[in-house]
């Protein structure tokens, strides 16, 4: 088992989930996993970051908070 974190988006209907995906090279849509803790956290505090300025420049009637999101340790299977 490999450790691995994700950055989980609490929604009403389903609690805390992984809503951040991409798609890779086949097309295929993959949930977006972070090596380290770290890396999740700068990926969130720059979504963070996006949103405040999307939201000053008038973009969004309204932004996420940082309590809606968290950053959880998952495992992984070794391939």
């Amino acid at each position: 088992m490999i450790t691995k974190y994700e950055v989980q988006h609490y929604t009403l209907c389903d609690g805390w989930i992984n809503t951040w995906t991409y798609y890779d090279d086949n097309g295929n849509e993959v949930a977006d996993i972070y090596d380290t803790y770290e890396e999740a956290e700068k990926a969130l505090d720059y979504f963070l970051d996006q949103e405040k300025k999307a939201f000053k420049r008038g973009e969004i009637d309204s932004m996420y908070e940082a309590d809606e999101f968290r950053i959880t340790e998952i495992k992984e299977v070794a391939q």
